[in-house]
């Protein structure tokens, strides 16, 4: 029993050893005295400075919050939206819908990205924030639909029932009823669509133009000359603030959870 505890404790250790050691040596990098950032050759705050100084790197972030928070909201209505509209009607092909769905989801983006392009191109829109904003769009919807389809599938439908039958207009339905059932689904969805649309490099490669690029692809492009510690310091701040939410959320739910149970 003891030999067995010992061997599932360092599987344990060895785990969050492979899933936070690459975090810890990006942190450890951002502080690197060295330019070229190959090997650590002593500690400096310098690069923290420097980083409120590279207006490139900035401009880059700057267009990546603005896609990412504009994209997730949009996505997030429509395909809150769409789940309760495929949940509650039926109609010819809904079985069709369901399954194109998770096209998006699960085909290469590079093949998402060319079609997108192609698209743009037919329709002679420039390549720009707008077509960047439509491209997050257009993959974060399937993920938010499948994310609320998910808690909706979980509803028990004598809610809706019981309130149609008291008088309740479908509208107070859905809002006083339905979306407080299903928030859960939705932040999910969001919190989901936010992060693909932080991280993305394949389908922002082909829907970027000018003035548009995010952060990770300007971090691409520093691939082939060397990413600079300045960059390893606005992510490891950026870490710092994801830290910090998920800090606040635990301690929100971890309080209303003694609540709950004191009364």
């Amino acid at each position: 029993m003891k030999n067995n505890k010992f061997l599932d404790n360092l599987i344990i250790i060895l785990v969050f050893i492979f899933l936070f050691a690459p975090i810890v040596v990006l942190i450890l990098f951002s502080f690197n005295t060295s330019k070229m950032n190959i090997t650590f050759e002593g500690f400096t705050l310098e690069w923290y400075k420097k980083l409120f100084t590279n207006p490139t790197l900035l401009d880059a972030l700057k267009n990546t919050l603005i896609v990412a928070f504009t994209s997730t909201i949009v996505s997030t209505i429509i395909g809150t939206i769409s789940a309760y509209g495929i949940k509650k009607y039926d109609f010819k092909g809904k079985n069709i819908i369901n399954a194109l769905i998770y096209i998006p989801v699960v085909i290469p983006e590079i093949v998402l990205g060319i079609s997108l392009l192609c698209i743009y191109t037919l329709a002679k829109l420039e390549l720009g924030m707008l077509t960047l904003i439509l491209s997050h769009i257009c993959f974060s919807i399937p993920f938010v639909i499948i994310s609320v389809r998910s808690v909706l599938d979980s509803l028990d439908d004598n809610l809706e029932n019981a309130a149609s039958d008291l008088g309740a207009s479908p509208i107070k339905i859905f809002f006083k009823i339905i979306l407080p059932s299903i928030m859960p689904g939705i932040l999910s969805g969001a919190q989901l669509a936010f992060t693909l649309s932080l991280d993305d490099v394949v389908i922002s490669y082909f829907a970027a133009g000018p003035g548009s690029n995010t952060l990770p692809l300007y971090i691409y492009s520093l691939i082939k000359t060397g990413i600079t510690p300045d960059v390893n310091a606005l992510i490891s701040l950026i870490l710092l603030v994801v830290f910090l939410i998920l800090t606040i959320s635990a301690f929100i739910s971890v309080r209303k959870l003694r609540q709950e149970a004191l009364s």
